[in-house]
């Protein structure tokens, strides 16, 4: 199923929403791993009003799961995340994504491995970039290593394909046997003690 890219050339697509926000809203896109865990995270942040999962940072045009999956495409998984910036800062997303990761990870995320789930930043602006890039310097000394995330402008966005969008709506039993089997929160326990899911509404 190929998808038409909309960061930066179309309209975003209708995906499910929070309360829609009034006035203007602002874009983010963040890559962590499996993107049906960073859409779950990210639809759980009070003011963001939608969330869709996708593809981008690579060379294919119109990519596919089982594109991305060969690791031959440079696409990562990721999440368009849309916000009202009324309601939800970049910094406190920012905040909410690095405490809901492993920045530490240059291999992957999790039981996920490979450059598809590796962890990356998509600025959309130049302050978004330098809010990223300070955030960051401050999460390395914070934990005391390296942090693996790019931090890079976004480039075209292509979302994935209907049946990854929502997916811990649509199939909570095998979306819950998949996180805890992936021991994702495991790893952000240890990782982040009481910090883990920072910003969060409500935990999984």
């Amino acid at each position: 199923m190929a998808a038409a890219a909309v960061y930066g050339l179309s309209p975003m697509p209708t995906v499910h929403a929070q309360s829609a926000a009034s006035g203007d809203t602002a874009r983010a896109i963040f890559a962590g791993g499996c993107f049906w865990c960073v859409e779950s995270d990210f639809d759980k942040v009070p003011g963001v009003v939608s969330t869709t999962s996708g593809y981008t940072g690579g060379h294919l045009d119109n990519p596919t799961y089982r594109d991305v999956v060969t690791e031959t495409t440079g696409h990562r998984e990721a999440v368009l995340v849309e916000y009202d910036p009324d309601k939800v800062s970049y910094e406190a997303l920012l905040d909410a994504y690095w405490h809901s990761v492993d920045p530490t990870d240059a291999e992957g995320q999790f039981c996920d491995r490979g450059e598809s789930y590796t962890t990356a930043i998509y600025t959309t602006s130049d302050d978004q970039q330098k809010q990223a890039e300070a955030s960051a310097k401050t999460i390395s000394a914070e934990l005391d290593a390296p942090v693996a995330t790019l931090i890079a402008p976004a480039q075209k966005f292509y979302p994935a394909e209907d049946y990854h969008q929502d997916y811990y709506r649509k199939n909570p039993v095998r979306y819950k046997y998949y996180r805890f089997g992936c021991r994702r929160d495991a790893r952000l326990d240890r990782l982040w003690g009481d910090d883990a899911h920072r910003g969060l509404s409500n935990t999984h």
